[in-house]
């Protein structure tokens, strides 16, 4: 079977989170993505841990766990690009590429020669895709942002906690996730533009913006009534109850997502009462007075342990489930059956394990070819195979620091 983006040759300049997500994406579809570090270092995420896949050797840095979620699939090549002549290897790789994607400070890549409107030039057709804190234009253009930070300036951690606790982030690099998932797709839209106008563009993202997108129901729940939303721990804003409980030996999560399921709900927790109150029988009414709906659930939920609940409720088609520890859900039989973890060979031939992508392609299935390369593992072959160098300009290159 052939792959969704076989024919597409992607050029990698970005480093940490936001950007390496997309083009692992892109490279899971087939995409021959071709990674740019720096020499010796590479990207900083290798220095990330413990825990580290592979420990620092005298040739090469460390290889963290946060280093291989998002480096799969990819080639190396580590080259000097403050170097004339690794601008100029640079430049013949994007000549050739149908995207780059890249994380520098605005302007940053100017100097090199390698911003937007200077290889445009080289290749018209090129998708150039930018990823910055705060985009390329407006008041805060120049800052650096960074995942937490945004979660805190773009709303989210306003939203996150409880009522009267500290605001808190979410437990995973929400914000530079969601951007890498809009990259792509961004990407991905840019090339089907492009069978028909027979151009590239340049596309500016900012984890700004993709942080108040995602602010979803909340953003428009602050635009429909000027009012701040209040933090709820584990609460829902619009929908109730739809949130933890404590029960019995532990916790789980009810997630009631009409009247008819509350109706069931009550029926099983033996209170079939509140569900016929005119203050909870709606809704919009459970959302008004949640405060004291809650307490008379949370007590009720109180008297079983979760797994009574668990099977009780899913016979009657009421939304619920466990809270989970990662041990937990990789365990998950369900988990198992999707195929969420894979074994993936890296460069010695070792099996490592990485989590799956979601996205599951009937006749273009994604592929899991290679895990999270060494540092300019791939340096030698993309100069003599993809650019055609000969072995003396590669040796020159090498001789003079500009490529490892």
């Amino acid at each position: 079977m052939t792959s969704a983006l076989k024919h597409i040759k992607v050029v990698d300049l970005s480093r940490i989170l936001a950007g390496p997500w997309a083009s692992q994406m892109l490279a899971d579809m087939g995409a021959e993505v071709i990674k740019v570090e720096r020499p010796i270092k590479g990207d900083d995420t290798r220095f990330w841990g413990p825990p580290f896949i592979k420990q620092a050797t005298q040739e090469q840095p460390p290889q963290a766990a946060y280093f291989h979620c998002v480096n799969r699939n990819k080639q190396s090549i580590a080259i000097d690009i403050t170097q004339a002549q690794g601008q100029q290897v640079l430049k013949d790789l994007i000549a050739q590429a149908d995207v780059l994607i890249e994380n520098y400070k605005v302007g940053g890549l100017a100097k090199y020669g390698l911003d937007y409107q200077s290889v445009k030039k080289l290749n018209p057709q090129l998708v150039y895709c930018s990823i910055t804190g705060f985009g390329q234009t407006g008041p805060s253009a120049h800052k650096a942002g960074y995942d937490g930070m945004i979660q805190g300036e773009g709303g989210l951690m306003s939203l996150t906690g409880e009522p009267d606790g500290m605001p808190m982030k979410v437990g995973v690099a929400l914000v530079d996730v969601m951007t890498g998932l809009y990259s792509c797709n961004a990407v991905l839209a840019a090339l089907m533009a492009r069978q028909h106008t027979n151009e590239g563009q340049h596309i500016d993202i900012a984890l700004l913006d993709v942080q108040v997108a995602a602010l979803a129901n909340q953003g428009m729940n602050y635009l429909a009534t000027g009012e701040n939303p209040q933090r709820l721990g584990n609460g829902h804003p619009n929908i109730v109850p739809y949130q933890t409980f404590a029960t019995q030996d532990g916790s789980m999560i009810l997630a009631v997502g009409n009247d008819s399921q509350f109706v069931k709900f009550c029926q099983v927790a033996q209170c079939p009462k509140i569900a016929e109150d005119p203050w909870f029988a709606s809704n919009e009414q459970r959302v008004i007075n949640r405060d004291k709906l809650i307490p008379i659930l949370a007590a009720k939920l109180a008297s079983h342990k979760s797994q009574w609940w668990l099977e009780q409720l899913a016979e009657v088609g009421v939304p619920c489930g466990p809270v989970n520890t990662l041990e937990q859900v990789f365990n998950h039989p369900q988990i198992k059956h999707r195929e969420m973890v894979r074994k993936i060979a890296n460069q010695q031939g070792e099996q490592i394990d990485t989590v799956a992508s979601p996205i599951n392609l009937s006749a273009t299935p994604l592929q899991y070819s290679n895990a999270a390369p060494d540092l300019g593992q791939h340096s030698y072959q993309v100069l003599s195979k993809t650019l055609n160098y000969s072995d003396d300009d590669i040796s020159t290159l090498f001789s003079k620091a500009v490529v490892s």
